[in-house]
């Protein structure tokens, strides 16, 4: 058996074994008249392990069951939901649960209960106290030192209090026996999707959309829809009920009205209305009458009426409590509301029956002919049925069908929302949360994604079931496509780094002293931004891109000499004032070759280095450099690093105009022209990487001797 299984039959057996002890403890405490109900025990008891779905269900099941046997119990199927709710809620929100907990519980369900009995039941329903409660509610309000409303209330609250204390102490009892285990197993979800923790779905249902979360929107669409068709609902209930209890009045009317013109002689009408209780027979008819009137207690008055044109000539008319009736003989006015029937009256035909509200109040009133032995109707058999019990109907089954309607609409609800939210909300609140989480920054990044979305496992079987395989399938392609792409941005990648160290081995080859001067620059570029980021030197320039980008460039800075003629590049003595100016030229020219390519390639934006590089490496700290004599930070940055780099590597190496300076030299005149060549803070962090740099020089010196063995020997 599987585990879901195996677990809807738990649940199953627990709602059952729940609805039967409801039932049972129901039907015991209003048998012994205790006035406490004790049928929410196992509606508590269901909510806490099972949630708020079964709980409900539980509630709504006892309420219908008990309110077979008494109505009352119709009534207070809205209290038991309502307990549902909040057990559900107080049991899921705090999982340990403490005393305080409790307290809490008990003072909300005793409250709600309290007001819905007093103000909804009693108010409004004229329930009396001594008839629908018995001893203790009735025991407490005695003993209170003043009576009315509010001695009422806080009779049935302490009589709630006193019941859900014993509930909610039976119920917990009984939730600490079964084991932690199998509560867990209890609850309700019905997840479609891998189950997430308690907190993270709470995150998960507040959404973080413009317009609210779709948690709120589903509840609220629901609602609307529920509320709308409820009224719509209840007024085509409440037109119903009212037809049905008029054409009800009207039966009952029509029934003791054709009866009292039964026994009414027509032929001895003349006589009534001469001798009245004298004439033989009358009194018999009019005891006839009475005992028929006692058949409901909605009929109001029973009358027999001569219709002639000066008004109704009475021939009986009953006493009831209120008002006396009329002597045979008395004359009566006609009321408005029945002057359009007239014609037929006076003219001995039926009508139908007429509701009004005039000098007798609101009445229905049926008119039945009295005829003769000739055929001839000669009276009116009059009976008025009261139509102010009518609200009193209407009234009572309103608030039976709203207390009814309410909690079946709170079931309803609440299986829309957990329906919504383990087939929709959770699920696609998942994807989203796990998209926005999405990271790109590595293969590993970028596997992790699909990770995360595989294990979502979302099977709710519909729309978004596919739209969470499209989902993953599309991760999975992006990873996929991503490995791809950085494969060949590596290549080509290293490709132009390979294409800019030929470029500039072209140009240094043709000086014949610079060796490996672009390959040593390049990897002098690299310790002194490390070095400048460890003492916190423009750490808002030296972010890893940038100083990939220049330490990339940084073998471009003499790209311009490729312009410069052979005989001023490689002169072994110096140069003239204007061959010197003419090898100044190499850093423009160098910037303008650079800017063709970025014109050629726009998103290599490791060339804007290498334009700023090779334009402003030989500016000097104090403004006596060329080509602008730009000074202080107006030189770019890459550019101040390169200068230090390319005077060093000058300086150790040996070129045709003079010797090699020894490391320590070389490091000292850095350290000497800190502040008026260099940059102070460049020269600064060069220095303090003097182990690194020493590195560099010596594994190129040893490099270039080796090669220079090798050659020796071929």
């Amino acid at each position: 058996m599987s585990s879901s299984k195996k677990k809807t039959i738990m649940i199953s057996v627990v709602v059952l074994v729940c609805i039967l002890l409801n039932i049972s403890l129901g039907f015991a405490t209003e048998f012994l008249k205790l006035g406490l109900f004790m049928d929410t025990i196992g509606t508590m008891l269901t909510s806490a392990l099972c949630g708020s779905v079964p709980g409900i269900f539980v509630a709504i099941v006892t309420n219908f069951v008990l309110g077979l046997s008494d109505n009352i119990f119709f009534y207070y199927g809205l209290i038991n939901v309502l307990i549902a709710l909040i057990t559900s809620f107080v049991f899921r929100k705090f999982q340990k649960i403490k005393v305080v907990h409790l307290i809490g519980l008990l003072f909300a369900i005793t409250l709600i209960a309290t007001v819905i009995t007093d103000i909804f039941i009693n108010n409004v329903t004229g329930f009396n106290l001594d008839r629908e409660y018995s001893t203790i509610v009735f025991a407490i309000f005695n003993r209170l030192p003043f009576q009315g409303p509010i001695s009422i209330f806080i009779s049935i609250f302490l009589t709630e209090l006193l019941d859900k204390s014993i509930s909610i102490a039976i119920s917990y009892a009984l939730i600490k026996i079964i084991p932690e285990k199998i509560r867990e197993d209890l609850y309700f979800t019905g997840w479609k999707q891998t189950p997430i923790e308690y907190d993270e779905a709470v995150k998960l249902e507040r959404g973080s959309g413009k317009f609210g979360s779709l948690k709120s929107k589903i509840t609220t669409l629901m609602t609307f829809a529920a509320v709308f068709l409820g009224i719509i609902a209840t007024i085509i209930s409440m037109v119903l009920f009212r037809k049905y209890t008029i054409d009800q009045h009207s039966d009952i009317a029509n029934g003791v009205a054709a009866y009292v013109a039964e026994i009414v002689d027509g032929d001895k009408v003349d006589e009534y209305l001469e001798k009245g209780e004298a004439a033989p027979g009358y009194k018999e008819i009019e005891k006839l009458m009475y005992s028929v009137k006692e058949t409901s207690k909605d009929i109001e008055y029973v009358y027999v009426y001569q219709i002639k044109e000066d008004g109704c000539h009475v021939v009986f008319d009953l006493d009831t409590e209120e008002v006396e009736g009329g002597n045979p003989g008395d004359l009566i006015e006609f009321d408005e509301a029945f002057l359009p029937f007239l014609p037929k009256l006076l003219a001995g035909e039926e009508i139908d029956p007429i509701i009004s509200d005039e000098t007798f109040g609101w009445l229905l009133t049926v008119y039945k002919p009295v005829y003769d032995s000739n055929g001839e109707c000669v009276c009116y058999a009059c009976v008025d049925v009261s139509m102010r019990t009518l609200n009193v109907y209407e009234r009572d089954f309103l608030i039976k069908l709203l207390a009814i309607y309410t909690g079946f609409f709170i079931f309803i609800l609440s299986i829309s929302i957990w329906f919504a939210r383990y087939h929709i909300i959770y699920p696609v609140d998942s994807m989203s949360k796990a998209a926005s989480e999405f990271a790109y920054d590595s293969n590993e990044s970028r596997q992790e994604n699909v990770n995360l979305i595989s294990s979502l496992d979302i099977h709710t079987g519909d729309e978004i079931e596919k739209l969470y395989y499209s989902l993953l399938q599309t991760t999975d392609e992006n990873f996929i496509n991503y490995v791809e792409l950085n494969r060949k941005t590596e290549a080509m990648d290293r490709l132009q780094k390979g294409l800019i160290i030929v470029l500039a081995d072209m140009v240094e080859n043709r000086d014949e002293s610079t060796g490996d001067h672009v390959r040593k620059t390049a990897a002098y570029t690299r310790v002194i931004m490390e070095s400048l980021k460890k003492k916190g030197y423009y750490t808002d320039q030296l972010t890893d891109a940038y100083m990939d980008d220049v330490e990339r460039s940084a073998p471009l800075h003499d790209v311009g000499k490729i312009q410069i003629p052979d005989a001023i590049l490689n002169k072994p003595g110096k140069l003239t004032d204007m061959e010197y100016d003419i090898m100044k030229t190499h850093t423009t020219r160098g910037q303008a070759i650079i800017e063709q390519v970025i014109q050629s390639l726009p998103e290599s934006e490791y060339l804007e280095e290498a334009k700023n590089i090779s334009g402003g490496h030989h500016e000097k700290w104090n403004g006596t450099g060329y080509p602008k004599g730009l000074a202080g930070e107006d030189i770019p940055l890459s550019a101040r690093i390169m200068a230090v780099a390319d005077v060093f590597d000058a300086l150790v190496s040996v070129r045709c105009y003079k010797r090699a300076f020894t490391f320590d030299e070389a490091m000292n005149i850095i350290k000497k022209d800190a502040g008026t060549h260099f940059d102070p803070k460049v020269a600064e962090a060069f220095i303090d990487a003097s182990d690194e740099v020493k590195k560099i020089l010596d594994y190129y010196t040893e490099l270039r001797e080796t090669d220079n063995t090798d050659e020796k020997k071929d």
